[in-house]
Order: structure tokens, then sequence, then C-alpha cells
């Protein structure tokens, strides 16, 4: 059939040369990949991959290679991997309902006052902090992008020269295969609250999709950062250990990153950490319980290089006074008169939202109640 020289799920974007994947047709998107293949193989295509039992078009032409798969997306995914080749040297991920985009950012921010070239990719786009002290921005991404477009993506970075890469994995890309051949070193789960249910139907699935990070993706001598306090800390735990993955806990006491103290600042919070029984004190220009809870996991995330490294631990959390917020995620907008903070957030859960404003009226009482722009 000849070398293939692209890939593509989407019949419109087939080329000579070609891959396409025909897919079946998906809840969302009502349509089904296979009523485009004689449309795909009259824009060029070389190769048709389907799913197994596929009843193929009448007269396909002898030279089209058809591969035909039991987990399309998945065998797609590394078809995708296989093609860009080049991956960045560390790759992260996590997931969770909250607070993906702001960990991926604070990884970044972490990496860049170490001296890496590193990168994040989410919701928000991607942000790249070079060497040569050059930005490169690219905004209009999914959560977690499509095969093709990510492995694209991660190959042109690593060309770049980046070598520390924070990305986000939504569950939906999770359950879609879509992080299949991505090479994750470490992998961190925030908590898991009521979110997608029209995708994924029920909690059970949902948190199903979240953990395939940690027992499918994840490399097996990777690192898992897992937030202790939450209810579905005990089963991803249980899995990570089954492939003999190391976990780091993180959270309150009794974790390995522990957040033992926090006191509101007038612009962010003093907080007392303990880093496998070393304690760390100093002012996070973060306000919220649940950022200091972010800088935890984006804090195991960076030392999940090197574990049992104090400097490198010691270098990561003194990097946590100059994290700088999120564009659109709590961001602080001003104050009104009588002193109560205004936000800007158009990425928060209703629990999430909920979690926040009453930390924040705990805190500074009803007429420092802060106010929120949700943006739907």
């Amino acid at each position: 059939a000849g070398a293939i020289n692209g890939l593509t799920a989407d019949s419109r974007e087939v080329r000579a040369g070609h891959l396409f994947a025909a897919f079946p047709s998906s809840a969302k998107s009502g349509k089904d990949g296979r009523d485009f293949i004689d449309t795909a193989i009259k824009s060029g295509a070389r190769a048709i991959l389907v799913p197994t039992g596929t009843t193929l078009p009448a007269g396909l032409p002898a030279d089209i290679a058809v591969i035909e798969a039991d987990q399309p997306r998945k065998v797609f995914a590394k078809m995708a991997a296989a093609f860009y080749g080049a991956q960045v040297e560390t790759i992260v991920a996590v997931t969770g309902t909250n607070g993906k985009s702001t960990v991926v950012n604070f990884c970044r921010q972490i990496w860049q006052s170490m001296e890496h070239a590193a990168a994040s990719l989410g919701t928000i786009g991607i942000t790249a902090n070079l060497k040569d002290g050059s930005i490169l921005t690219r905004t209009g991404l999914l959560t977690t992008p499509d095969p093709v477009t990510l492995h694209s993506e991660i190959a042109e970075l690593e060309k770049a020269g980046v070598t520390h890469l924070a990305m986000e994995a939504s569950s939906q890309g999770l359950d879609q295969f879509r992080l299949d051949g991505v090479k994750v070193t470490a992998a961190a789960f925030t908590n898991l609250t009521r979110d997608h249910l029209d995708y994924h139907g029920d909690m059970k699935s949902y948190g199903a999709a979240k953990a395939r990070l940690f027992t499918e993706i994840l490399e097996a001598d990777g690192v898992a950062i897992l937030n202790r306090d939450i209810p579905e800390f005990a089963e991803l735990e249980k899995s990570c250990t089954a492939r003999g993955i190391r976990v780091i806990t993180f959270g309150g006491k009794g974790a390995d990153i522990a957040l033992l103290k926090q006191k509101p600042l007038p612009a962010g919070q003093f907080i007392e950490l303990s880093i496998f029984g070393d304690t760390y004190a100093l002012e996070l220009p973060l306000v919220g319980d649940f950022q200091a809870y972010n800088a935890l996991t984006a804090l195991g995330l960076v030392i999940a290089a090197d574990p049992d490294n104090r400097l490198l631990h010691m270098q990561a959390v003194y990097a946590l006074e100059k994290l700088g917020s999120v564009r659109g995620r709590l961001e602080l907008a001003g104050t009104l008169p009588n002193g109560a903070a205004v936000y800007v957030d158009y990425a928060h859960t209703p629990d999430g939202l909920e979690v926040m404003l009453k930390r924040h009226q705990a805190t500074h009482g009803r007429q420092a109640a802060c106010c929120v722009w949700l943006r739907w």
C-alpha cells in the first residue's frame, strides 16, 4: 500500500497517502466514520482503520490496506505516537474534576523557576517557556486534544527544546484513548465530584475513566501523586501498588506532602508543609484551601522526577512563593469599598464554587464575602 504520510479521523482532512480512522458513531456526534470510507478513499486514503467485523464498501480497491482492531481508538492513538515519534523527556499529567488547568500551570511555573524549558497543555491552550527566554503560546485546544493533534504538538514542543511538559487528562480524553502512547512519567489525581455525567452516565463510569491514567497510561516505572483526603484514594493506591508504581500522597496530616498549617493573609496565605518529614514554612500568593491543594499537587508532580532528592524538594517548595494565578481561574479582579474581593472564574464546578465561597466567608466574614463572575 506504500508509506503512510498522515493520519486523521476526519474524512474531510484526508489527503493522498493518509490513513483514515473510521470510528463508530458516538452519542455526541451521531456520525459514524464508517459511512465515510468511500469519501476517504476518493480523497486518496491509502489505509483504513476500522473496528473488527466492519462490513467494508463493495469494490474496495485492492491496494487499500485495511486494519481491523477491537479498540480502534486506542490503536489510532498509538499509531499517532509512532508516526510523530519524538516526545518531551519529562511528561506529567493530572486528572480530577477540579484544578487540572491550575496544576499544569503551576508545574510549568515551578520548572521555569528551576531553569527548565517547560510547557503546559490543556483547556487554556499551550504555554511554553523556552530556553532562549521566548514564550510560545497557542489557544483553542480541547482539554485533551485528539491523538493526532496531541502527538504533533508534543513533537513540536520537543523540537523547540522543551524538556518538561505538564498536561491535563480529561475523563473524556481518557475514555476515548486520546492519551494512549504518551510517555507519562508522573500522574496526579486531584478530586472527584459530580461533573460530565451527560457523557459518562454515572459517577462509577466517570471515576473509572479517570482511573485509566494510573491503571493503563502511566509508565510502569512512573510515580503516582494521589490526594490522600478523598474517598477514591484507597482504590487508586491499590491499583498503583498492583502495577509496582511508587505512590506519593498529598493532603492533610499523614500524607507524604502534608499541609500542616494554614493562615489567610491579605494577598494569599501562610502555609506550613511537611515533605517526607521535613518542614517548610512559606507565603503562598494565592487564596483558598483548594489553591493550596493545587500547589501541593504540582509540587508532587515536580518532585516525582527524583522523590528522595531533598535539594529538589527545597527548590520546588520555595518556587511556590512566586506562583501566579492562572488567567480566568479565580483571578483577582479588584476589591470593593467594603473590602469584598472580586474574582473572575469561568471554570468552577458547583462543588468547587461552593467550597471557595464558604472558605472565603469563614475567613473574612459576611462583609467581605467574595464575588465571583462565572462565564458559561
